[in-house]
């Protein structure tokens, strides 16, 4: 019996997408590799049911007067090919598919999918779903690779730069992203529609395109110490870290990310990921039946908004 139908006649509600703690330092693939391991185990923990009944002839000998007599006595015996022992667990391997993945250094927010999950996934991607990001960064250096885990390549001093600048630099680009959000979206800033779905929200690129910041702020500054809200959409890890980068130039100095952490992946936020030690069936279970309505809902305005403004776009043409 394949994994799926088995989980599905266990009863074991694994058909849906949930979210766990990514930690630094772990690859994505690790992850999931571990969700995967702690279910298998859950799923074959599982009572089995009893095993099949055979019909058996067993012989058996009695004394009679005219001597020895064999005799075959009909009974039910479990079938072996059903014993544990012989038939190995249920369950050798899951599917396990993930959304958004999140390099080495980066943690937070990791959205996996399980069963019919794996097919949302691909529904998840063609949404064009914000994810929202704590980023933070310090002045003072450059590296290599935008991290303060790379190769040293600079120094600068950062007394001159204060929170109004840093602002005012943060505002630029949230400004030059919108624009660039619009025509992607191909939308025109001056019309009520552009207006109406920027207050729903609902303002995202018609097809895939280039990472785009949709609303960026200043959460702390402590020199040489920052740290900013970004959401986004199309983002890698890497880019956001270069735009650490590119923030300290234009302030006249050098900057360097020390932290990506994920705080929000379309509907799902920190409080709904799953940590390291909740990475077992029963908690897995009760996170998709909690997620199940939110993300099909997401999914259905997302989608359904898309595929109008497809539509309208066919028929002007």
């Amino acid at each position: 019996m394949r994994a799926a139908a088995a989980a599905a006649a266990a009863g074991t509600a694994l058909q849906g997408l949930f979210a766990v703690y990514k930690p630094p330092g772990i690859h994505w693939r690790a992850v999931r590799d571990t969700v995967e391991r702690h279910l298998i185990k859950g799923l074959n923990s599982l009572q089995r049911p009893e095993p099949r009944q055979q019909i058996c002839f067993q012989p058996t000998v009695s004394e009679k007067e005219t001597g020895k007599e064999l005799t075959l006595t009909v009974s039910q015996v479990p079938m072996l090919a059903d014993h544990p022992l012989v038939s190995g667990p249920v369950f050798t391997e899951l599917k396990i598919g993930v959304g958004d993945r999140l390099d080495m250094q980066s943690s937070g927010v990791f959205v996996l999918g399980v069963g019919y999950g794996t097919k949302l996934l691909r529904k998840w991607y063609n949404a064009h779903l914000t994810r929202a990001y704590t980023v933070t960064g310090l002045f003072g250096k450059a590296t290599d690779d935008f991290s303060d885990a790379g190769k040293l390549i600079e120094k600068s001093t950062f007394d001159h730069v204060t929170r109004e600048k840093l602002e005012r630099i943060v505002s630029v680009i949230q400004g030059s992203n919108h624009k660039a959000l619009l025509q992607w979206a191909n939308l025109d800033l001056k019309t009520q529609e552009s207006y109406e779905l920027a207050v729903k929200g609902l303002i995202r690129p018609m097809n895939k395109s280039p990472p785009l910041i949709t609303a960026v702020r200043c959460l702390r500054f402590e020199p040489p110490e920052f740290q900013l809200e970004i959401h986004c959409l199309h983002e890698n890890q890497q880019y956001l870290r270069k735009v650490v980068h590119e923030i300290g130039l234009e302030l006249k100095t050098t900057a360097v990310c020390s932290q990506v952490r994920r705080v929000r992946d379309g509907i799902f936020v920190l409080q709904d990921t799953l940590l390291r030690t909740q990475w077992d069936l029963p908690n897995i279970q009760r996170a998709i039946l909690q997620a199940k309505q939110k993300v099909e809902a997401e999914l259905h305005n997302s989608l359904a908004h898309l595929n109008t403004r497809a539509d309208g776009e066919r028929e002007r043409i």
